[in-house]
């Protein structure tokens, strides 16, 4: 006589068998565990990546390394030079020739310094007519302290040469916060500071 049953290779029962082998019972949750390994594993390494990730971000995204007068070198001698020109041009002038240094400062100044320099300038052109000045002014040295995208911040040193009819020249010797903006593609000097 045949036998209707099939045996399960997997289990090596008969299928349908009514009698529960114990070990297959205890071998289920067995099976189960390295993929609850696998799963927590992968919830920890990708918690670990996206921690490190963001402290790696903030650690790029310092002060620092947002000031381009440290990392871009093209940037910085741009601003350094426009705004060395600049003062060389405003704050020399002649007897006959503050129209001429009054026009370049209205070429290159803006803001608050515009309104400075105007306010300055007037007196200047009283005493260089009365008194036959000559101011020769040279940027000696100039640094950025902070550059963005927009904006500049400067120290600058300046020597400068007072020319008087009938006396000798005399020498002196400025330093100047200069705080610059760059709008239509040039940098424009708004703000101007002694320290």
């Amino acid at each position: 006589m045949k036998s209707d049953m099939v045996l399960d290779p997997d289990v090596g029962r008969e299928a349908g068998s009514e009698t529960a082998d114990p070990d297959a019972a205890a071998d289920i949750p067995l099976r189960r565990w390295p993929r609850v390994v696998g799963a927590l594993l992968t919830v920890v390494l990708l918690a670990t990546g996206g921690a490190l990730y963001a402290e790696g971000r903030h650690l790029r995204d310092t002060p620092a390394t947002a000031n381009l007068a440290l990392t871009d070198a093209e940037a910085t001698a741009r601003v350094t030079g426009d705004v060395s020109s600049a003062l060389g041009k405003i704050f020399s002038y002649g007897p006959g020739a503050t129209t001429v240094t009054r026009a370049a400062a209205e070429e290159v100044l803006a803001g608050k310094a515009l309104q400075q320099y105007a306010t300055l300038f007037g007196q200047v052109e009283r005493q260089s007519a009365d008194q036959k000045l000559t101011l020769t002014t040279e940027v000696v040295r100039a640094g950025v302290t902070r550059l963005t995208g927009s904006s500049a911040h400067l120290l600058v040193f300046l020597d400068q040469v007072y020319e008087r009819r009938g006396r000798a020249p005399t020498t002196a010797s400025a330093q100047l916060t200069v705080t610059a903006r760059l709008r239509d593609g040039r940098w424009w000097i708004v703000e101007i500071g002694s320290t």
